[in-house]
């Protein structure tokens, strides 16, 4: 008989929640016995995207694939398997002076999930995304064949898997460039803005900031319509550092980190309960512009502090909604989804707003455009169908696009890449629900 390896599966958002096949192995022969015995397959990191990009009829857990292979200190290239986490490559890649080129707002996601969705950051507008830093990846295709996928090698497939979502095959392990820095701290101004028109001024005028990010109150109407919070900052270099940070400009202290014991009732989060939390987040900066420096982890991962924090939202779990604007139309596109979020109560109290600079045509699988991009959290309840259902017309119509890593609810995709590989083995929920949706 059989072994039985069906299992309840969720992401981050804990939305869905299915009950499938899910398999780990960590030797390359047994994963191509694997993917060569099954019809659909879906391969997934470490779990920690919002939606249901990574679960599919039997999904394929790259987490025993955590091995590190090299790390060049002098040119500050790594190798390793593709289950390895962001957070493995900074605790020995800070103390070595490199850091990531780019990382989103959390560092436990996996290799193979960066290279996949090919993630953007803070620094979109002048760094681009994690794709621009791959040197090239190893591939197990659905006849089992490894390949070797780069600029130069195997370039069509290499360029079809940067944000391909998993559909070409199992990445099995990656090489990719890191940057050079002085300090694990981020020299950070914060800057109040009280409307829509502001923060756009502002990130405008913070162009020549490598990373920049706002944290908006989306529950905002009228006049204070897209109050808001700018972050801007840039890797300390080790002079400018206060006296008790420049003597081990390297080296973190350990904090310490408090978990979520328990999924919150359905009733602590509501329409009332954001908007007091937006409106203290707002008035705690008492200043209209501050400046300090603060550790990296503190400026790009705030939530990792705060272990099982997906939890506030209650077990019926949330979505993370994220949505491009292109440039041009981004201001009147963005008070378009303010106002619709206002309006229908669904407020989120974790609402990011970023600028994206041009997309490299070669990636033509990744999200970022040039333009706005704001991203947002709803806690799942009767009524947020009906909102995300508005939020795709308005982004549909300004000519933008949503994100796949995140998207769990969305009727279609606005890209295009679905229909040039329907036929793969490799397919997830998501893309079948898309495809249905647009059939």
């Amino acid at each position: 008989m059989k072994p039985n390896f069906t299992q309840k599966v969720t992401n981050w958002g804990n939305y869905p929640v299915v009950e499938k096949e899910m398999r780990s192995e960590d030797s390359f022969k047994k994963i191509k016995e694997f993917v060569l015995n099954h019809n659909e397959i879906i391969a997934r990191g470490n779990g920690r995207c919002y939606g249901d990009a990574s679960l599919g009829e039997t999904i394929f857990s790259t987490k025993k694939l955590n091995k590190f292979i090299s790390f060049d200190r002098l040119n500050g290239i790594i190798e390793c398997e593709s289950g390895v986490l962001l957070s493995d490559v900074l605790e020995i890649s800070v103390q070595q002076g490199y850091f990531l080129y780019v990382t989103p707002g959390t560092k436990f996601i996996s290799v193979g999930g960066a290279i996949a969705s090919d993630v953007h950051g803070k620094n979109h507008h002048a760094e681009g995304c994690f794709s621009e830093y791959v040197i090239e990846f190893k591939l197990m295709t659905e006849s089992g064949e490894i390949i070797t996928c780069s600029r130069e090698e195997n370039a069509e497939k290499f360029w079809a898997t940067i944000g391909g979502m998993g559909l070409t095959g199992i990445i099995l392990t990656a090489k990719f460039k890191l940057k050079n820095i002085e300090s694990a701290y981020i020299r950070q101004e914060s800057i109040k803005a009280d409307n829509l028109d502001e923060i756009f001024r502002l990130f405008e005028e913070s162009e020549s900031w490598t990373y920049t990010v706002a944290w908006i109150d989306c529950l905002q109407k009228g006049q204070n319509i897209g109050r808001s919070i700018l972050m801007r900052g840039e890797h300390a270099f080790q002079h400018e550092l206060p006296q008790n940070l420049g003597k081990t400009p390297l080296r973190l202290k350990k904090k310490l980190q408090p978990t979520v014991p328990f999924y919150f009732p359905g009733f602590v989060l509501n329409a009332l309960t954001v908007k007091i939390f937006n409106w203290l987040y707002y008035k705690k900066q008492a200043k209209k512009e501050v400046k300090n420096f603060i550790d990296y982890e503190t400026f790009f991962y705030p939530l990792d502090a705060i272990n099982d924090w997906n939890k506030i939202y209650g077990k019926s779990g949330f979505i993370q909604y994220q949505m491009v604007i292109p440039k041009e139309a981004g201001k009147e596109g963005m008070k378009r989804i303010l106002e619709t979020i206002a309006k229908s109560g669904n407020g989120s109290f974790l609402a990011v707003l970023k600028l994206f600079g041009k997309n490299n045509p070669q990636a033509y699988n990744s999200f970022p455009v040039e333009g706005y991009t704001l991203a947002l959290d709803f806690k799942v309840n009767s009524k947020l169908k009906k909102l995300v259902d508005q939020l795709d017309s308005i982004v549909q119509e300004f000519g933008g696009r949503i994100y796949l890593t995140k998207d769990s609810m969305s009727r279609s995709s606005l890209t295009n890449y679905l229909k040039n590989i329907q036929s793969s083995k490799f397919v997830s929920l998501q893309h079948k629900r898309i495809i249905n949706n647009n059939s």
